[in-house]
């Protein structure tokens, strides 16, 4: 089958894991052709070549989220030239925009002050509907006219949010909201709802989205927004998998950034809405784990629907760890980004507690700055933490005093690899108060060692029993867990193992890859059979909803006859006996000793019992009996 693969940030154009996840499941269904849809969030991503892309990955489509518009990506001529839209233009945009806004900034029922007059609140009517009826409006104004993008940041849009954050079911917080807000908010949305103006959606002279059989977002956001239309014009099953909930990672984004109380507000409630309708449309939804599933459930993706599907990570090189020796080792590992929802301090605190009970005790922490803004800061505080905790000491007064603390890199001359960062530690640790799936405690599984962790995120769904789990933001508790397993060699040899089988048995590639296979059958098994051009229709232009027999959906790739080809049917996609018979009919020459010479349908090598037509074709068999009436 032909899969719309959707990114936001990722695959193929950044490097990180999203693209290490998305190429993964590439390169493991190779039978699948994949057509790449990438959005990228800032102008200075690392780009991957085409060439390292496989060789069933079709096409790969970009456009930005940051910036101004590409023109590359106008759909009509009056994009083209420039030419501002009409007043009936800008009226129309008007009535989805607002409808649009008027769904995300309704505040929740009750919540408002008491609608003048009786009229009837923001509860009496569907805010999700609503939200829907808006987005798909600006969707096809976009697709029919063009020039959504200028309509967005026009004065147009500020006066219809203005009108929203003043109405009397408005969110409490947007009351206050500014012309500098409004016009904060309106680029934002304008760059959020971008993937509605691209030129994806296809037309005879460039397919695209409408030649898929199946769209797959690799997150919610931005990312799924095309899948969306894609239903929404041609029908096309919506897969969407979320490692990370979007919404979660939004809700944190900007609460770091500088935006004032009523900008966060409003595009918080958008994400909201949009992550809602996301939900309500996918067939299916993939979290990478419960704590991500609660999270969907909570913004309303149905249970019926939910398919958790841990993130597939290469274990080849972590397995070939050795086992950790059955000794006194004393040595603490970290590892990952820093940044202080690592929460590194409370480490450093605990670490001094391990240390008045094991003055042997030793604490790697290796890993580079993290993507947070605060991290490089944070990196510099915890230095100067761990330098005034535990002063440099020395044996004796001839050696050279070393702090028992740690800062390291990976590629560093002593961890040349991630590998050897595991290797070297007895217990790895992991302190954070905000995680959502911990692949370093998944590496660390694979290494086989044992590990002491704080219960964030998804870290008790994966540890499962085979490390220990303490309270975050509770120093003691982690020293104690921490001396527990350095003082009981046995103890962290029996729980290494159990980890290591563990994360072999739920977190490999094959497993992913195998999951994803079968949900890819699951969907398209279930999705009508949806005619291309002029196919499946009758003369006069009518579907024929089973013209098209099952088989035609065989994944893989075939090559078409000479008569298929002239009937219509994409080369490469559709087996010859899939196209329907008025179709091969019109393109296939009578044979000799066809139909009117006498002879039985089975005369020129067809056996006995069946017709010539090939397994679509909707005619009677011909029996024995059918044969000598015939006769």
């Amino acid at each position: 089958m032909r899969v719309g693969l959707l990114t936001e940030g990722g695959y193929p154009h950044a490097s990180g894991e999203s693209h290490a996840w998305c190429d993964r499941l590439v390169r493991g269904l190779t039978g699948h052709d994949f057509e790449v849809y990438a959005l990228s969030t800032r102008a200075r991503e690392e780009p991957c070549p085409r060439r390292g892309l496989p060789d069933h990955v079709r096409t790969v489509r970009s456009a930005p989220l940051w910036g101004d518009f590409p023109a590359e990506h106008h759909r009509t001529a009056e994009e083209r030239r420039g030419r501002a839209p009409g007043r009936r233009a800008r009226r129309r945009f008007t009535e989805h925009f607002g409808d649009l806004v008027t769904a995300f900034a309704a505040a929740p029922p009750g919540s408002g002050p008491p609608a003048p007059d009786g009229a009837p609140g923001p509860a009496l009517t569907s805010k999700a509907d609503r939200f829907a009826s808006g987005l798909y409006g600006l969707a096809e104004r976009a697709r029919e006219h063009g020039g959504l993008p200028a309509l967005l940041r026009s004065e147009d849009a500020v006066r219809t949010l203005e009108a929203a954050c003043h109405g009397p079911h408005t969110l409490p917080a947007a009351h206050g909201a500014q012309v500098s807000d409004l016009l904060a908010v309106a680029e934002q949305l304008e760059l959020a709802l971008r993937p509605l103006s691209l030129d994806w959606y296809g037309d005879r002279d460039a397919p695209g989205l409408d030649a898929v059989d199946l769209c797959h977002a690799a997150s919610g956001g931005a990312a799924a927004l095309p899948g969306l239309l894609a239903k929404r014009f041609f029908g096309t099953p919506l897969l969407v998998t979320e490692y990370g909930v979007r919404l979660r990672e939004h809700y944190l984004a900007r609460a770091a950034a500088p935006l004032s109380v009523p900008v966060r507000a409003l595009l918080a409630a958008f994400q909201g809405a949009l992550a809602a309708e996301t939900y309500a449309q996918a067939a299916l939804i993939t979290p990478g784990n419960t704590h991500a599933r609660r999270w969907q459930e909570r913004c309303g993706a149905d249970r019926d629907r939910l398919r958790t599907v841990y993130p597939g990570m290469d274990a080849g090189p972590f397995t070939a760890v050795a086992d950790a020796p059955a000794d006194d080792s004393k040595t603490l590992v970290w590892v990952g980004a820093v940044e202080p929802a690592k929460d590194l301090v409370a480490l450093l605190h605990a670490f001094a507690e391990v240390r008045r009970a094991e003055p042997e005790a030793t604490l790697r922490i290796i890993g580079g700055v993290g993507r947070d803004p605060r991290a490089p800061g944070y990196l510099a505080h915890c230095r100067a933490l761990a330098a005034q905790l535990f002063p440099d000491e020395a044996a004796d007064d001839r050696t050279v005093g070393e702090n028992p603390v740690s800062f390291e890199e990976i590629g560093s001359p002593d961890v040349p690899t991630l590998e050897d960062a595991y290797a070297s530690g007895a217990v790895v640790v992991l302190s954070s108060v905000i995680e959502g799936f911990p692949r370093s405690l998944v590496e660390a599984m694979f290494c086989g060692r044992a590990t002491v962790s704080t219960d964030a995120g998804a870290v008790c769904e994966v540890i499962g029993g085979t490390g220990l789990v303490v309270p975050p933001r509770n120093p003691r508790a982690l020293a104690e867990a921490c001396r527990a397993l350095l003082g009981d060699p046995d103890r962290r040899a029996r729980l290494g193992a159990a980890a290591r089988a563990r994360a072999l048995e739920l977190f490999t590639v094959e497993q992913n890859v195998a999951a994803f296979r079968g949900l890819y059958l699951e969907l398209i098994s279930h999705a009508p059979a949806r005619p291309a051009d002029d196919r499946g229709r009758d003369a006069q232009g009518v579907p024929q909803p089973f013209d098209r027999p099952p088989e035609a959906h065989v994944p893989g790739r075939w090559a078409a006859s000479g008569g298929a080809a002239k009937a219509g049917a994409p080369a490469g996609r559709t087996p010859s006996w899939a196209v329907p018979e008025g179709a091969r009919r019109a393109a296939e020459p009578v044979p000799a000793g066809g139909a009117g010479d006498g002879r039985p349908p089975w005369a020129d090598g067809g056996a006995p019992g069946r017709t010539t037509s090939e397994p679509g074709d909707r005619r009677r068999p011909l029996g024995e009996a059918g044969v000598e009436g015939a006769r």
